[in-house]
């Protein structure tokens, strides 16, 4: 995984030096043509369309997403358990392909990973044994004083941009964009965090750590909607998961993942 997230800073640098060098050809004098009707006008000394200059085309190309994360639709037993709601963070390397029409459109496609983290208090979750997914209150059980579930998934997102100013600056301009990821699952774990026993007292002492690693009742595949809108590198996001986030049968109720955060961009 860690190789991954190299991966994506090496595209990163590449992909900007490469802009750095297009921007300093983009500079070169037009040639002036003159039409049949007379009329002057510039055309792209390398023959290609006058409509968009595709040649220096600012994008978002690297996306840092964090926020908050949250189960709808969560049973008694889920609900009571559950604290802070949860967490997540995305990174994606995006390629850009504005429109030759309109460049205030575009198209963006990419690769990351996305991670999303739920947080229980006073719960007891088992990933692992049994026919379903687990998730009930302690009780007078051992349980964790911290508690959470992580699932880290491989996702392809789609955008499809506009950019309500001059495409060109985009630190200068309002942007919205709406799309959606497909992804896989490529770990789930629960993690907790100092074992207690009903009284509060700590079983193994503070430090104590314990993870459980199973993508048994977890869905393989996640799909995504998502949207975002805001000015220069800043933009709210949203996302809404319409994949459960349990197989089907593997748990009591089909719960969706919500997001909402910020998103870091054209980086």
């Amino acid at each position: 995984m860690k190789k991954f997230f190299v991966a994506i800073m090496v595209l990163a640098v590449v992909n900007f030096s490469k802009a750095q060098d297009v921007k300093t050809d983009s500079t070169t004098t037009p040639k002036k043509v003159r039409k049949s009707n007379g009329n002057s006008s510039y055309a792209n000394t390398n023959g290609g369309s006058s409509i968009l200059k595709t040649s220096g085309h600012p994008a978002d190309h690297f996306l840092i997403q964090f926020g908050s994360d949250s189960w709808t639709n969560k049973p008694a037993s889920a609900d009571s358990g559950s604290t802070n709601g949860g967490r997540h963070f995305n990174i994606y390397y995006m390629i850009d392909k504005p429109f030759k029409t309109n460049p205030k459109f575009s198209v963006a496609y990419g690769v990351g990973l996305g991670t999303s983290n739920i947080y229980f208090k006073n719960s007891i979750v088992d990933i692992k044994s049994g026919n379903t997914l687990q998730i009930h209150n302690a009780g007078n059980n051992n349980r964790f004083d911290k508690l959470k579930v992580t699932e880290i998934f491989l996702e392809i997102p789609v955008e499809l941009r506009y950019n309500f100013n001059n495409p060109n600056e985009p630190s200068k301009s309002w942007k919205m964009a709406l799309g959606a990821k497909v992804g896989t699952l490529l770990k789930s774990y629960t993690k907790g965090k100092n074992l207690v026993k009903s009284d509060g007292s700590s079983v193994y002492g503070p430090t104590y750590i314990e993870k459980e690693y199973s993508k048994k009742f977890f869905n393989s595949t996640r799909l995504t909607f998502t949207g975002r809108v805001g000015y220069g590198m800043l933009s709210l996001n949203a996302a809404y998961t319409i994949t459960p986030v349990a197989k089907s049968g593997f748990f009591a109720t089909e719960m969706n993942t919500f997001s909402l955060g910020l998103c870091i961009s054209g980086l």
